[in-house]
């Protein structure tokens, strides 16, 4: 048993008092007004949310299939930990600060919703005025909580265990919370400048996406870089629950069961399509082999793309997002490669680009044809909502990675973010959980140990 000190018992420490200051919360009545809701809105959406909240761990599986066997596990628990981490941060402030009532467009004021204490008995969300309030908010929190889980693919292999579980807290609080508040709410800075983010293109996958680069340069790069994927399988299954759950993701963001959720099922669906068979055709045309990780990570780039565009553009344009993003993004990744960045499983390029080329497509191909309330890009002749798109971008770009850098550096200052040279060299499944991944044939040696047949090491189980 490791050594007790007072800084291994403050994590526990911190649930408790949460928990703790959870029952003075007073109860207030459910829903005392039915009649205003959408039976099958609310079905629809609690769908949706359940197909969102399947995402982390589809990204789980998709993640560690990619790793080194040495951390597989550890790479897993660290995208998945966030539905604990986020569930309960959600509750007690992080709707209110995302959600609550607006602070000059800056932020939520942080009482609003405090412990869901109001959401029950509060009115619906003024942009979902068929399903309760408490139905958004869970909806929300989905969202919240796959987001920082994206940024493990950036820093893996490397991170340990308690610094990530900060960077989750603070992250969400710092970054994704005000983000959220700027581009979803109707007083956020962002949503009067006119700028379009039907799902998360920069709420999402540019605020992960930038923090995963910052991440990645305040940890440097990893002792070998030679990994071979531990389960390609795994990567298969994850690249399915993702997209799987992204219908709910995009098509979910409707936020009501119409004509607009059909659309933007069919556009997330197609742009996918597209990018995943677009990326491995342009691996091939290169002179490669067309490779398993090739469809399955072009096809998540497509669904990170199609996520601000898929309730404001059309079908056959949905197309050309796809293709256009999985290029973008297959080509960052070549570049990285030859940078000193060691974004280990390419977030920033698949998932920050990914978001900033679907940010900007929207500018040029969103149209009132699909959904009224939205805007006219440059396709069809109109600058207006093109530039509020590059100015929403920047904004959010800048933002999210200065203040991820601020993070890391301060969790670092704290306590060492990176694990040693040694715990890296063993393994963070081993030196970080106490735990192994086995996968393979298992032998039995002269001694009546069990081998690994695959990697010659004995297991203990």
């Amino acid at each position: 048993m490791e050594k007790f000190s007072l800084s291994r018992l403050l994590p526990f420490t911190i649930l408790a008092l949460v928990a703790i200051l959870a029952m003075f919360v007073p109860s207030l009545p459910n829903f005392a007004d039915t009649s205003k809701y959408n039976s099958a809105d609310i079905a629809w959406v609690i769908v949706a949310a359940s197909l969102v909240f399947l995402m982390t761990p589809g990204l789980s599986f998709f993640y560690g299939g990619m790793v080194n066997r040495k951390n597989v596990i550890s790479t897993m628990i660290k995208s998945f930990v966030a539905t604990g981490i986020i569930s309960v941060l959600w509750v007690a402030i992080g709707f209110s600060l995302s959600f609550g009532t607006s602070n000059n467009g800056f932020i939520g004021d942080p009482t609003s919703f405090f412990f869901f204490k109001n959401v029950n008995s509060s009115a619906p969300w003024s942009l979902a005025p068929t399903i309760p309030l408490l139905l958004f908010a869970l909806f929300q929190m989905k969202f919240a909580i796959i987001t920082p889980a994206l940024v493990v693919g950036a820093v893996a292999e490397r991170i340990r265990f308690t610094s990530y579980l900060a960077f989750i807290v603070l992250f969400s609080l710092f970054i994704y919370a005000p983000i959220a508040h700027w581009t979803w709410h109707p007083d956020g800075i962002l949503f009067k400048m006119g700028v379009l983010d039907f799902a998360g293109g920069t709420v999402v996958h540019i605020s992960a996406g930038c923090a995963a680069l910052a991440g990645a340069i305040v940890l440097k790069r990893r002792k070998s870089k030679e990994v071979q994927p531990a389960n390609v399988p795994y990567v298969i299954l994850g690249t399915g629950l993702l997209w799987f759950g992204w219908f709910g993701f995009n098509a979910g963001s409707a936020l009501a069961a119409n004509d607009l959720a059909t659309s933007a099922f069919a556009t997330t669906n197609t742009a996918s399509a597209v990018a995943g068979l677009a990326w491995m055709f342009f691996d091939y045309a290169r002179g490669k082999k067309p490779s398993v990780l090739g469809f399955c990570i072009g096809a998540v780039v497509g669904l990170v793309a199609i996520t601000p565009a898929a309730g404001f553009v059309a079908i056959p344009q949905s197309a050309i997002i796809g293709l256009v993003a999985a290029i973008v993004s297959n080509l960052a990744v070549y570049w990285k490669e030859k940078s000193g960045i060691d974004d280990t499983l390419d977030v920033f390029p698949c998932h920050g680009l990914g978001g900033m080329m679907g940010m900007i497509l929207t500018g040029i191909f969103a149209t009132k044809n699909v959904n009224a309330v939205g805007g006219t890009g440059l396709w069809y002749g109109e600058t207006a909502l093109f530039i509020s798109q590059l100015k929403g971008l920047a904004i959010v770009v800048a933002y999210s990675f200065t203040v991820s850098l601020i993070i890391f550096k301060v969790i670092d200052l704290l306590n060492p973010i990176r694990v040693s040279q040694g715990e890296e060299e063993k393994g963070l499944d081993e030196t970080q959980h106490g735990e192994k991944y086995v996968q393979g044939t298992l032998l039995i040696d002269n001694n009546g140990a069990l081998i690994d047949k695959d990697s010659a090491e004995t297991v203990v189980l």
